[in-house]
């Protein structure tokens, strides 16, 4: 294996230019912006970060298009890109500003440098972040760096200075207006820093900034020369061999979850694949569902081997993952047709976990596509409880699910999926101290959203019922405070109460940005007014002036967990026909 040190500059032009293709057992593109923004740090700084390989072959391999396009050419390469495509893709789009594809949407990346950054080590530690996200907006996310956060409920006033003792933030509207803070984009594209240093105020060679700004673009530019180690497989290796090595590289680095590499393994034996699953997203996302690749290869596995774990993928047929996947498209179809006629769910962030989705399809398959009344009501009493409990949310989602695969495949007895749930919760109603300190990432959130949704609620302006599919940035739905965070924490009050879904009403974002963060008493009485008393009963929000004090608001959350609990039993009881 050959080992050699090439630039980021050069990788970069290798990766436009086309000499550099990327093999279908590779992943889509799926960096967060917020990871660019740590990789950039980290090379600013000239810290380690890792390095890449790629596979020199001859052989027809099918390959499948970067998140950036790339130049046409003849004499497009074949070396391809094992490891490093998250870290080249961003690279270019950071250093050319070219856009990135990502779920057929293009759009850029979009970071800035601080000049006034502190000197030293870095001051605050990297986030750990979580792969999955709602479509419900929090009202309270702080400036969101992505530039999508529209709330005002909890503008800190030491945002900005928490921010500029950063080197690095995902571009927003309000930092972008600061004169120290300047697009990495624009400053690898300029010539020279005249413009730059006019923009942040710098006046002349006798300013004393203009050393210390000139010698901070100087070091970032710089990235361009950061070498990365390449690594060469041999040409003379076979397509399976190589896919071995990606799965172990990937497998000891823990870079990749097990169903990537159980899809590494897959397509190395049955060719474009990734084409079919990607056609198959697509085709979901006309519902405005979003599956995982990393669940259409579950799902393949479970219809293919009638268990949902991955060690026996590469042994498995070929043709058995085949049939396996036909029978996968028909379920996961009437899965997501169940999940938004029958339960009301519409998008699958409402539930605890994407695992749902694979039970319903096995149901699909072992019932034909048809279900009694009895069975309708059956299957929604599990759903809708084990998803409010989170079932698979809690130990071994792949222990929890065989045990309800094996109930499905062995008797299909659907109300037997119950009895799991009843030995690891203990009972299936909702009680009204279950929703104590619980918030909006606890899986009770979901049904308190479909419970208020099914009992007519609205939002508080315009009128419109809830939805996740409204049309339109204004029409999205939102969580809101019903008590303004910035009223209440310097009330000797835990953050958990702050914070609970007792606490919570669902709105449109128009107007979220309407009430910002007024206090109940001031905003309410208008709401009343324009929509009567019902738009308030319908959220469960007490409508007696009294409760809306700051000082009444721990018996505001005593009031309204027991009215939500009510409602979500009996939204449970209505949909199980019980």
């Amino acid at each position: 294996m050959q080992q050699q040190n090439i630039p980021i500059s050069t990788l970069v032009d290798m990766y436009k230019r086309g000499e550099l293709r990327l093999p279908e057992i590779q992943r889509h593109y799926v960096w967060r912006a917020t990871r660019v923004r740590d990789l950039l740090d980290s090379l600013y700084r000239g810290y380690p970060s890792g390095s890449v390989l790629v596979w020199e072959t001859d052989e027809p391999i099918p390959t499948r298009d970067f998140a950036i396009a790339q130049d046409t050419t003849a004499f497009a390469g074949r070396k391809l890109l094992l490891d490093g495509q998250q870290r080249l893709t961003s690279l270019t789009a950071v250093l050319n500003g070219d856009q990135v594809k990502v779920r057929n949407r293009k759009r850029p990346i979009e970071i800035l440098f601080n000049l006034d950054h502190p000197s030293g080590p870095p001051t605050e530690v990297v986030e750990v972040e979580g792969d999955e996200e709602t479509p419900l907006i929090a009202d309270d996310e702080i400036a969101d760096e992505a530039g999508e956060a529209e709330a005002e409920d909890d503008q800190e006033e030491n945002l900005v200075e928490k921010l500029n003792r950063r080197t690095f933030v995902v571009a927003s509207r309000g930092l972008q207006s600061q004169p120290n803070w300047v697009s990495v984009s624009e400053v690898f594209k300029a010539s020279n820093d005249t413009a730059i240093l006019k923009k942040a105020g710098v006046t002349g060679f006798d300013d004393p900034r203009y050393q210390k700004y000139s010698e901070r673009l100087t070091k970032l530019r710089q990235i361009k020369n950061y070498p990365y180690v390449v690594h060469v497989l041999e040409r003379a290796m076979s397509y399976e061999e190589v896919t071995e090595i990606f799965v172990r590289v990937n497998s000891l680095g823990a870079k990749l979850r097990s169903s990537d590499l159980a899809l590494a393994q897959m397509t190395s034996r049955w060719p474009n694949l990734l084409t079919r699953l990607e056609e198959f997203q697509a085709e979901c996302e006309e519902s405005w569902f979003t599956l995982d690749l990393g669940l259409l290869v579950r799902s393949i596995v479970v219809f293919a081997t009638k268990q949902c774990l991955f060690r026996n993928v590469g042994t498995t047929p070929v043709e058995k993952l085949k049939a396996g996947w036909e029978e996968a498209k028909e379920g996961l179809r009437f899965a997501i047709n169940f999940l938004r006629s029958n339960a009301g769910i519409e998008d699958e962030s409402l539930l605890s976990s994407p695992m749902f989705i694979i039970a319903l399809a096995v149901v699909s398959r072992i019932r034909n596509n048809r279900l009694t009344q009895a069975d309708q009501h059956a299957l929604l009493h599990w759903l809708l409880v084990a998803n409010a409990r989170g079932r698979y949310s809690r130990g071994s989602t792949e222990t929890l699910l065989n045990e309800d695969l094996n109930i499905l495949f062995r008797s299909g007895d659907l109300a037997a999926l119950l009895e799991p749930v009843k030995r690891q919760f203990g009972r299936l109603t909702i009680e009204p101290n279950d929703l104590t300190a619980r918030g909006a990432n606890s899986p009770l959130f979901s049904l308190a959203y479909l419970a208020l949704k099914d009992s007519g609620a609205k939002d508080w302006f315009s009128g419109l019922g809830l939805s996740l599919t409204h049309q339109g940035k204004l029409h999205f739905i939102q969580w809101h405070h019903i008590f303004p965070k910035s009223l209440l924490k310097n009330r000797d009050l835990e953050t958990g109460e702050i914070n609970e879904i007792a606490n919570m009403a669902f709105i449109t974002g128009q107007t979220n940005r309407r009430i910002s963060n007024k206090a109940p008493a001031e905003y309410l009485p208008g709401i009343i007014q324009a929509q009567g008393p019902e738009t308030l009963e319908s959220q469960l929000v007490p409508t007696n002036p009294e409760s809306w004090s700051l000082d009444n608001y721990r018996e505001f959350l005593r009031v309204r967990r027991e009215a939500m609990a009510q409602r979500m039993n009996e939204f449970i009881r209505a949909k199980a026909g019980l």
